[in-house]
């Protein structure tokens, strides 16, 4: 049975680095995908109209690549979200989950360094209480390279329980993570486009397969 799927990123590159390859195998198996951004993901830069140009084209280029259904922005401030009401976040998010109707949300992890990632979680946890006659089925949480691995040690550590085989979809991810060249760092640092492959590799090797996407579930309801 054909599902919805939404994914809710705090930026622009988030959704490619966190469940790209998911986003592609969705799509392939004939699934829409909607994405969702919460920021545009510079706001907190000193050169902002330019810097906003190039990643709005990046995110556009990215969605071709991964093929998705629609691409939305809130422009919540950037690095700042926790300056606005969670209320007014929330309700802007329960409005594109009613247009939307998704079963499946993809969302940031409730433990990662960026504030950001930590209120888009919570904005969803919110939006989507398990409320009589909810669409929403299935909740994941993904990582995301120099935020889910950069916080505290021991603070809501990312234990991923759910392993998304992308050994098809390995080059789209990888397409959709160059269309984002400008936000991604030489190598060693953590957002390398090689670290963006090797941890697909890695993941993939912990459950026997050649590529994998870690998440975490949050919730699943079984009908």
């Amino acid at each position: 049975m054909s599902k919805t799927v939404l994914v809710v990123a705090a930026h622009t590159d988030d959704e490619a680095l966190g469940c790209g390859g998911a986003i592609a195998r969705h799509v392939a198996e004939g699934e829409q995908v909607h994405l969702l951004f919460m920021t545009d993901g510079v706001g907190s830069r000193e050169v902002i109209a330019a810097e906003a140009t190039e990643r709005l084209t990046a995110a556009q280029q990215a969605a071709k690549v991964l093929g998705v259904s629609s691409f939305t922005n809130l422009n919540f401030p950037d690095n700042r979200m926790d300056s606005v009401s969670l209320l007014d976040i929330v309700q802007k998010l329960e409005a594109v989950i009613n247009e939307v109707q998704p079963e499946v949300i993809y969302t940031h992890h409730n433990g990662d360094l960026n504030i950001d990632h930590r209120i888009t979680h919570q904005a969803v946890m919110t939006a989507c209480r398990p409320v009589p006659g909810s669409p929403i089925k299935e909740i994941y949480a993904f990582e995301v390279l120099s935020a889910t691995e950069w916080n505290t040690p021991g603070f809501a550590p990312f234990i991923p329980n759910v392993f998304i085989d992308i050994s098809g979809y390995i080059d789209i991810k990888m397409q959709s993570i160059e269309a984002y060249s400008l936000e991604m760092r030489p190598a060693p640092h953590s957002r390398s486009i090689e670290n963006v492959k090797r941890l697909a590799e890695f993941r993939g090797s912990s459950v026997g397969i050649e590529a994998a996407e870690a998440m975490m579930a949050v919730r699943l309801v079984v009908g």
